[in-house]
């Protein structure tokens, strides 16, 4: 009985932060999810060790709930009017931000003496962003238009580009390393990417149909959520990626199901305290006693993965025809990173343990950096490019 009231206790606790962060946020420079991230800092591990344990023992259950209805809403962008207005401009930024920032952390490290295969690894984990922390960012701008609805877009590939990168990372430097089964790496990284297409496909062709007939119109939250949790347990169970299943999904949605307005709708309204939650659960987990162990390498990786977002993003607007606006300010936009990051690390680090302390160290400092630093620079980004855009 004691930990259901605790439970309950730290829940609302949560949920009130979160509004306050909120209120903050509109008074302040700092976005509200960097404040969140710093108030979980303060009431985590790392400040007053405020949070219980069973609590923070689910923050992967309630990163996964998030990331799915994230990974939904981002696919609800790639709509086809979307696609046919900006479709070209969603790919060249996607792409190019993408290779140039691998290949720009990549340079950096090989010029200063690091390995060829931590640089290599490090330059691939460096192309991914992070959806959650720009959905959000996007979500409590008072200046949503072009340029937010482009950005978006552009996050929703990400994940994708990042997890091929950084597979033929894999392959090649278990080429450079002699072992064997880079081929099997390369397949499995195809079935996760392929996999999660075809789920998502298989459930949102149907769904665009049936959704939205219980009351006209108006599609409800019980079966938005239920379609999203069906979704993503599947993901889960077959070992694909989830994000790009519910993106698929969503897209899938938002372009055959022409009897309602906005697939789903209804998920917008509970988003925001799961957000709330999550990024202070985030806040909580992260070390930042890890900044210290940063080193010369954790250093170059900020300085040249900054540099290749913002001229990545430069570069693929205009090789797109994108106004000075977009190439200007996508890049900044584009500077969060956060679990997909730590992801890649880990798993680098599993399949090559000589590596493990470097990979975790750089990846797990740097994230803390970005995932505080860049909702900052979005936010700012959304806000000049918005305003010039209008």
């Amino acid at each position: 009985m004691e930990t259901n009231s605790q439970f309950l206790l730290v829940l609302g606790g949560i949920l009130l932060l979160g509004l306050a962060t909120d209120l903050l946020g509109r008074r302040t420079f700092l976005p509200r999810i960097t404040l969140l991230l710093i108030f979980g800092v303060i009431i985590g591990k790392e400040g007053f060790d405020l949070i219980p344990t069973f609590f923070s023992d689910r923050f992967e259950l309630i990163a996964e709930i998030t990331l799915l209805m994230v990974g939904f809403l981002l696919g609800g962008m790639l709509t086809r009017e979307t696609l046919q207005q900006s479709g070209r401009k969603i790919l060249s930024i996607s792409i190019s931000a993408a290779l140039i920032t691998t290949a720009c952390v990549t340079t950096g490290l090989l010029l200063f003496g690091t390995p060829v295969e931590i640089a290599l690894l490090l330059g691939c984990i460096a192309s991914a962003t992070a959806p959650a922390a720009t959905v959000a960012t996007v979500a409590e701008s008072e200046h949503k238009g072009p340029f937010s609805r482009l950005l978006l877009a552009i996050v929703a590939l990400d994940d994708a580009w990042g997890l091929i990168l950084f597979s033929l990372a894999i392959a090649l430097v278990s080429v450079i390393n002699g072992n064997q089964g880079e081929g099997s790496f390369l397949l499995s990284a195809f079935r996760e990417i392929f996999g999660a297409i075809v789920l998502g496909l298989l459930i949102g062709l149907p769904a665009a149909y049936l959704t939205g007939r219980i009351k006209q119109g108006q599609p409800m939250l019980t079966e938005a959520l239920g379609i999203v949790f069906l979704c993503g347990g599947l993901a889960l169970w077959l070992d694909v990626s989830f994000l790009i299943a519910t993106m698929v999904m969503g897209a899938t949605i938002a372009n055959l199901a022409r009897h309602h307005e906005y697939p789903f709708h209804a998920i917008e309204g509970v988003e925001w305290p799961l957000m709330a939650i999550f990024f202070l659960l985030a806040g909580a987990s992260l070390e930042i006693s890890a900044i210290q162990n940063i080193g010369l390498i954790g250093f170059i990786y900020i300085v040249f993965r900054s540099i290749g977002k913002i001229v990545g993003a430069n570069i693929g607007a205009r090789m797109c025809g994108a106004d000075q606006t977009i190439r200007r300010w996508m890049g900044a936009a584009l500077l969060p990173q956060a679990g997909a990051a730590m992801g890649m690390a880990l798993v680098a680090a599993n399949q090559f343990p000589e590596y493990r302390q470097t990979l975790l160290t750089v990846v797990i400092s740097t994230t803390i950096f970005f995932e505080i630093i860049g909702p900052i620079f979005t936010r700012k980004a959304i806000r000049v490019a918005e305003q010039d855009l209008y």
